[in-house]
């Protein structure tokens, strides 16, 4: 995508609007500094299925922007559009350009929609289906209800690692004001995609349709925090209400409700007795508790699987504080059952399913404690598919939208071989999470499995994406790189891919289940011998049940047949075969990057 520097948050949304879609996409601000056409741009360029090039009054001019569009068209890769009423160069005058210069972000608008299908055309593939979000009944009668956008809260207490508290703030806020009937509110999905952005009031209103906007700030010292917060007529843009809270870390639930409670009021919205009780109840009164929790659920959702047992460690210092902690137990489950499915020293089935049937005790209502053990079940020593479904199904009725429950149920299903079911469930994990990359890379085996080839490229560009920018800032992220492998050799990027290896190697050496997922990419591009290279280096140290996956793993089909892979797995068979091992004594890894 090509951009005059001025238009870097326009070209932000057009950017995060097509990798929603599948696509992948290069741009990089960093370059926009007047320096030469350089040749990192022009790989980019000549590698690109299709260059964007927006047009405005200040790109028009930028002879970068010229140059990127003149390559583009000679290459007949160049797909124009207008982002501000403007003359575009003359030489470009007589190519058909795109006009959104009135677009604010509307995922239905007609010109938007033209653009995402002229970028599928360029680019030879479909999106990725969402089954799990259903369309809008074409009729359906406007919702008279005042809408809210609650923004992630600004973390402005000069350490980024602090940004898990405000996220876990702005997340609860968005909850409370979820439990109020009279309001309708934006989900958590789209309203962190806004994190970091300056978009005017109006036209958030005008490209989701709402009424009002929640926004602010968290700074944390010590046990000191303060929290601003705005309520904004998104329409007019007018402050309807703001406050200042300079209070203690214990204070940080009364916060949460004072809040909720004064957007009711500036809205003039009634509660019934069972909301305000709903948004009064909290899963803890610790407020230490609390941010253990939430600084172990980012550590969940972004690192790497080394993070387990640290993420284990904070929550049982959280249940410690408050033995009644939900939540908390649920994680446990959740990071002592994966840990545990990788052999790691200290981590047991047993601990898990403690933490989880503790879970679903304390907090019945909790959708993540069922979720969790559904989860625990499935990393066991029986690897349970089946046993958890009834647990996904009341996380599910509980919280339609509990990420945890749709990534498990994707698991669940492909080792049923269930792929419609496992797409919806993945997909619909993907759409709950913008950054989440498990799922991402997840479902790409399943679209294989059904033999959808424009679905399985589509799920690899945004896979590659979301994995890219993990790895730009923790290179030995051991799934990411599984993952981006993965990826890459289904883009058919067969020199990268066999980089990546080489570098993953590198980088995390001992790591047994990197060394599986490498060896069923290079099993993807047909190459036996390095795959089984990788495969000889860990099946002696393998449990008997990791061996059945692997007779069973579709990641592997294609060397299946291959005589020093078939050794391999019978030289791993030999070791059990005249010992009173249990074949299921522990649990192997869930395929290709689980």
């Amino acid at each position: 995508m090509s951009y005059s520097r001025e238009d870097q948050a326009v070209a932000r949304l057009y950017a995060d609007a097509l990798e929603a879609h599948g696509f992948s996409v290069w741009w990089d601000a960093a370059l926009r500094s007047g320096e030469a056409f350089d040749e990192a741009i022009e790989t980019a360029l000549r590698a690109a299925k299709a260059v964007v090039v927006l047009w405005s009054p200040r790109s028009v001019t930028s002879r970068w922007v010229r140059a990127e569009a003149t390559l583009a068209d000679r290459n007949k890769t160049l797909a124009p559009v207008i982002i501000e009423p403007c003359e575009r160069p003359i030489m470009f005058e007589l190519t058909q350009t795109a006009d959104l210069s009135h677009w604010k972000g509307a995922s239905d608008d007609p010109a938007w929609l033209s653009l995402l299908d002229e970028m599928r055309r360029f680019v030879g593939v479909r999106d990725a289906p969402r089954p799990a979000v259903p369309a809008a009944p074409p009729h359906r009668a406007p919702d008279a209800r005042p809408s809210i956008l609650v923004l992630p809260l600004i973390n402005m207490s000069g350490d980024p690692e602090q940004e898990y508290f405000s996220d876990g703030v702005s997340e609860d806020i968005i909850t409370d004001l979820g439990r109020v009937s009279a309001l309708s509110v934006v989900s958590r999905t789209t309203a962190f995609s806004y994190k970091g952005k300056t978009i005017a009031p109006g036209q958030l209103a005008t490209a989701l349709g709402i009424t009002h906007i929640l926004e602010g700030s968290v700074r944390k010292s010590g046990a000191r925090i303060r929290i601003t917060a705005q309520l904004f007529d998104a329409v007019r843009d007018t402050q309807l209400w703001a406050e200042r809270f300079d209070r203690t870390l214990d204070d940080i639930f009364a916060i949460q409700e004072e809040i909720s409670q004064a957007i009711v009021g500036a809205l003039k919205l009634k509660l019934a007795p069972a909301e305000r009780q709903a948004i009064e109840q909290r899963q803890t009164a610790s407020a230490e508790a609390y941010e253990l929790y939430l600084l172990a659920r980012q550590f969940s959702r972004t690192g790497s699987e080394r993070l387990k047992p640290l993420i284990v460690r904070i929550c049982q210092r959280a249940v410690a504080l408050d033995p009644d902690f939900g939540q908390a137990w649920a994680q446990i489950a959740n990071a002592e059952a994966e840990a545990y499915q990788r052999n790691v020293e200290g981590m047991s089935y047993e601990h898990a399913l403690h933490a989880a049937e503790r879970a679903a005790a304390v907090s019945p209502d909790l959708a993540e404690a069922h979720a969790a053990m559904a989860e625990v079940l499935l990393r066991g020593p029986l690897m349970d598919f089946a046993g958890g479904e009834s647990y996904v199904a009341t996380a599910l009725r509980l919280d339609p939208d509990c990420y945890d429950a749709h990534l498990c149920a994707g698991y669940q299903t492909l080792g049923l071989k269930r792929w419609d079911d496992s797409v919806r469930h993945f997909e619909a994990a993907i759409a709950l999470d913008p950054v989440a990359f498990r799922p991402a890379g997840m479902v790409i085996q399943v679209y294989k499995a059904l033999g959808d080839q424009q679905s399985v490229i589509a799920a690899a560009r945004r896979c590659l994406t979301r994995c890219e920018r993990i790895l730009a800032t923790e290179p030995d992220h051991g799934s990411a790189l599984g993952f981006l492998v993965t990826a890459l050799v289904e883009l058919g990027d067969v020199d990268r891919a066999r980089d990546w290896v080489r570098r993953a190697m590198l980088f995390d050496p001992d790591n047994m289940r990197l060394h599986y997922n490498l060896a069923c990419g290079l099993a993807g591009l047909g190459d036996a011998e390095a795959a089984c290279d990788l495969l000889d280096d860990i099946i002696d140290k393998v449990s008997a049940s990791w061996l059945l996956w692997i007779e069973t793993d579709n990641s592997l089909d294609l060397i299946r047949d291959d005589p020093r892979f078939i050794a391999i797995v019978e030289r791993g068979k030999a070791r059990f075969a005249d010992s009173d091992a249990d074949p299921a004594a522990d649990a192997p890894p869930m395929n290709a990057s689980a």
